[in-house]
């Protein structure tokens, strides 16, 4: 087994593990040190030039609106974030795990990286089974006080 060989196995993990920190690393542009700067900037503008002050203005009310549309908007997403008590997709997402490890046990075994991709597979499996299994049963505890309530 040769560098190589390591490399082709780790490169599914390694590709996602690289997706997973470039995604962390993504930060918004900072609208609140804008702002600042807009303002700071509109009150060294002289007095006489109106044009200049009143489109400054006019950018800087257009950006304070942007971040009260996006506090609003993350407000939003978070409710239902933590609202969320699992559903029908945990369910495929096992499903579709469980079957592409299915598939990947049907590959050669001789390829450098079977075993580590296959072992990689059967913990995903896992995680998605208990993601689905939470929903599963809040699902039927929900049911069961809605039953308890009705009788």
């Amino acid at each position: 087994m040769g560098i190589a060989d390591f490399a082709l196995a780790g490169a599914p993990i390694a590709g996602g593990a690289l997706l997973g920190i470039v995604a962390g690393n993504l930060r918004a542009p900072d609208v609140r040190g804008m702002i600042k700067q807009d303002m700071d900037l509109l009150e060294r503008l002289p007095p006489d030039q109106v044009e200049r002050r009143a489109e400054l203005q006019r950018v800087i009310d257009l950006r304070v609106d942007d971040l009260i549309a996006a506090v609003d908007k993350n407000r939003s997403l978070l409710e239902v974030a933590q609202s969320y008590r699992g559903n029908w997709r945990d369910i495929v997402v096992f499903v579709c795990a469980v079957l592409f490890t299915v598939v990947w046990w049907n590959v050669s075994h001789s390829r450098a990286n079977w075993l580590l991709m296959f072992v990689v597979m059967i913990v995903v499996s896992i995680i998605a089974a208990l993601y689905a299994g939470r929903g599963v049963v809040r699902a039927l505890l929900a049911l069961v006080r809605h039953r308890d309530r009705t009788d």
